[in-house]
């Protein structure tokens, strides 16, 4: 069942089930929760569970306004508060990764645990579609999805994927509910502002990299498809690297959309993962002190960037 909050005069849908320990699951770019409606039960039996539609998303509003990965966090934890959830684990899809790793680092004293699914941030490489999308002229193009017999000629394209067994054809029930996500203007133009506060023609615009190690006490997992046409999977083997204790579970045959292809497994990882590992303890000494130190392999001195940080700066978000 989807609930609705307003918050900051905007409507905000979301899923909410179960009782225990908060468990916030976050969607990818042009998703909704109900991208979870299956596991959201399962799930529910020993957590609450909340699934929120983002800003631009789903159900919930879709103004002309901020569609940042900073922004979408804040939007998270404002909800969060209005539910009267002081912290929890974020488990975060595709862009949803982004977003939970975004609000780790805004707000360390209200994240238990992060669970990264095929998660945005961890380079530059990102599906050729989704940086076509990202150039001018994309509202023309989505608008073409809506002229009769488009969804149909989508649909057998995706289907012929599959049959091919292509990368992408294993996400293509995904296709057809992206088309279906964008039925109108509004849609369309709340899909695109979000995909250009994190893509551009040369790909990932943003970076968590140069953060992933302030992620050091908290329990992190990281569920990624070997086979994802979207974010490669060699991501995860990057993140993995920048992120101290963290564990990660690949599954073979599974695209971008892991919890999909194998829910049961996606339910058992979780249910065990927060059922072995203790929340994470935030320290105001031991924050300032990881600030402090910087990167552990930057090089430099601390407070300084490496000459190739500086050649990315302006690749990262400033937040």
């Amino acid at each position: 069942m989807t609930h609705h909050r307003v918050v900051h005069g905007y409507r905000r849908a979301f899923r909410m089930a179960g009782e225990g320990p908060a468990l916030v699951l976050v969607h990818g770019i042009g998703d909704s929760s109900a991208t979870w409606a299956e596991l959201i039960p399962d799930l529910a039996r020993t957590h609450t569970v909340i699934a929120p539609d983002l800003l631009g998303h789903g159900e919930s509003d879709k103004p002309r306004a901020d569609y940042s990965v900073a922004a979408y966090a804040n939007g998270v934890r404002d909800l969060l508060t209005t539910l009267g959830v002081e912290s929890a684990t974020l488990v975060g899809h595709s862009l949803g990764g982004g977003v939970a790793m975004q609000f780790a680092y805004q707000f360390p004293e209200r994240t238990e645990r992060l669970v990264l699914v095929s998660a945005g941030g961890v380079g530059r490489e990102v599906n050729p579609v989704l940086r076509l999308v990202s150039l001018p002229g994309a509202h023309l193009l989505l608008s073409t999805l809506r002229l009769p017999g488009m969804r149909l000629q989508v649909g057998l394209a995706a289907r012929l994927l599959k049959l091919l067994d292509t990368d992408l054809g294993q996400d293509a029930p995904e296709l057809l509910t992206l088309v279906d996500a964008l039925p109108d203007e509004t849609s369309r133009n709340a899909f695109v502002r979000t995909l250009r506060a994190v893509v551009d023609w040369r790909g990932q615009v943003v970076t968590m990299l140069d953060r992933c190690y302030l992620t050091e006490g908290m329990p992190t997992m990281l569920l990624w498809g070997d086979r994802d046409s979207v974010v490669p999977v060699r991501h995860a083997h990057r993140a993995l690297a920048a992120m101290p204790g963290a564990r990660l579970e690949i599954f073979e045959g599974a695209g971008h959309f892991p919890f999909h292809t194998d829910p049961a497994r996606f339910v058992a990882l979780v249910e065990e993962f927060t059922a072995g590992t203790a929340p994470a303890h935030w320290s105001r000494e031991h924050w300032r002190a990881l600030l402090r130190d910087g990167r552990p392999d930057s090089g430099t001195a601390p407070g300084l960037a490496a000459p190739h940080d500086l050649r990315e700066a302006s690749e990262r978000s400033a937040t």
